[in-house]
């Protein structure tokens, strides 16, 4: 085992939420123990989540130090979360892993590799979707080779299964995420970009995006209001401009949804 110190070099310190999450945190947490790169720390953040999480997050602190837990005093929502997994984070790279997603075993050897051989200091790779069940949706989301902050606010493509940044070169301050309920981690990537930290996407598929019923992500009017209010309380844009790149927005959501509900209707055609 490794001796931890203070954002070490080539620690990896990944922060997870926990909340309602008991049926898949199991699948979460051994994709992150089957990593072929294994110099890292686990970073658990429970908002006072009402299941049977805790427990089974128990015997894994007892057996491998790498794990490590905190309670919220209250039920504050992701971004509070991953601000207090931060705040203990020890890694000079910081990853983020939501408690119903999963890692591929490669993911952080070739993410580090590759963030390495580019000099790249926040990175996303390519993921693919499943089923709440785990069953392939058949859809791979391929990440741009580089995104401007302009063009992200047009798109999602971004996802925090995917995503590492290294602290040597971003400062930490801009991993802060805004405290909103909703749309809290494609404000940091915004946040980022604004500020100069350029993105290179890397195009292998690392990990698994899990698409859980009744999530916050998941209802899509709700997803038009929170990323509205993105636009004007967060980045502070024009009505016009907002209006704008809603429409950018709303096309390229729509663009995944029909090509997976393609799939979707091909693959139960075929059975």
């Amino acid at each position: 085992m490794h001796d931890v110190s203070y954002r070490d070099e080539g620690l990896v310190s990944i922060i997870t939420p926990v909340y309602q999450c008991e049926k898949y945190l199991v699948s979460t947490i051994e994709s992150v123990l089957s990593q072929t790169y294994s110099y890292w720390e686990l970073i658990l953040v429970d908002d006072c989540t009402p299941d049977n999480s805790a427990t089974l997050i128990q015997p894994y602190l007892e057996s491998d130090a790498r794990f490590r837990y905190v309670k919220l005093e209250k039920n504050s929502g992701a971004a509070v979360a991953r601000n207090a997994g931060l705040d203990l984070a020890r890694g000079r790279y910081i990853a983020y892993l939501d408690a119903d997603d999963i890692w591929l075993p490669k993911k952080l050897e070739r993410q580090l590799h590759f963030m390495k051989e580019t000099g790249a200091a926040f990175t996303c790779c390519d993921y693919e979707k499943i089923e709440h069940d785990g069953t392939p949706l058949h859809k791979t989301v391929h990440m741009p080779k580089t995104i401007t902050y302009e063009q992200l606010l047009r798109n999602t493509i971004i996802q925090t299964v995917g995503v590492v940044v290294d602290t040597a070169r971003v400062d930490r301050t801009l991993l802060r995420m805004p405290d909103l309920r909703r749309g809290q981690d494609s404000a940091t990537w915004l946040q980022m970009l604004k500020n100069g930290v350029e993105f290179l996407g890397q195009n292998e598929v690392l990990a698994q995006y899990r698409r859980v019923p009744n999530s916050l992500s998941a209802n899509k009017l709700k997803a038009m209001k929170r990323t509205w209010h993105l636009y004007r309380k967060v980045e502070r844009l024009s009505v016009l401009k907002s209006f704008w790149c809603l429409l950018g927005w709303a096309y390229n959501a729509s663009l995944k949804r029909i090509y997976v509900g393609r799939l979707i209707h091909k693959s139960g055609n075929s059975r």
